[in-house]
C-alpha cells in the first residue's frame, strides 16, 4: 500500500486483496490521515489495483468514512474494478461514499466542499 499527496488530498493506494488479515492495515493508513491534528482536506483511496474486497474492508470503509464526515474531510473511492465495483453495489457503498471511474473526479469530489 502507498500513499501520496497531491495538494491538500492524500491518495491511498492499497493492492492485492482487502480481507480480514489486510483491511487492519488500511484502517491504520486512514486513521493516520482522518486522525492528524492537521488532516488534509480529502482522501481518496485509489482501488484500481485491488482484486478483492471483503466485509472485512467494508466496514473499514464504512467506518473510515463516518470519521471523515463527522471531521469535515471529504473521502472517496476511486476506480474500483469488476468484482470489488459489483460488491460496492451490492453492498450499498456507492450510495453513501461517492465513487468515482476517474481518479481526477474523485480528488474533485472531496475538495469541493
Amino acid at each position: 500500500m502507498t500513499t501520496r499527496i497531491e495538494g491538500d488530498v492524500a491518495i491511498v493506494v492499497p493492492r492485492g486483496d482487502l480481507d480480514a488479515v489486510t483491511s487492519p492495515a488500511l484502517a491504520r493508513v486512514l486513521q493516520e490521515h482522518l486522525g492528524a491534528a492537521e488532516p488534509c482536506r480529502g482522501v481518496v483511496l485509489d482501488f484500481s489495483g485491488v482484486e478483492f474486497c471483503d466485509s472485512r474492508c467494508i466496514g473499514v470503509l464504512v467506518a473510515s468514512y463516518r470519521h471523515a464526515r463527522d471531521r469535515g474531510i471529504g473521502m472517496a473511492v476511486a476506480r474500483p474494478r469488476g468484482a470489488v465495483q459489483r460488491l460496492f453495489v451490492i453492498a450499498g457503498i456507492d450510495q453513501v461514499i461517492t465513487v468515482e471511474e476517474d481518479l481526477g473526479r474523485a480528488v474533485k469530489a472531496v475538495t469541493a466542499n
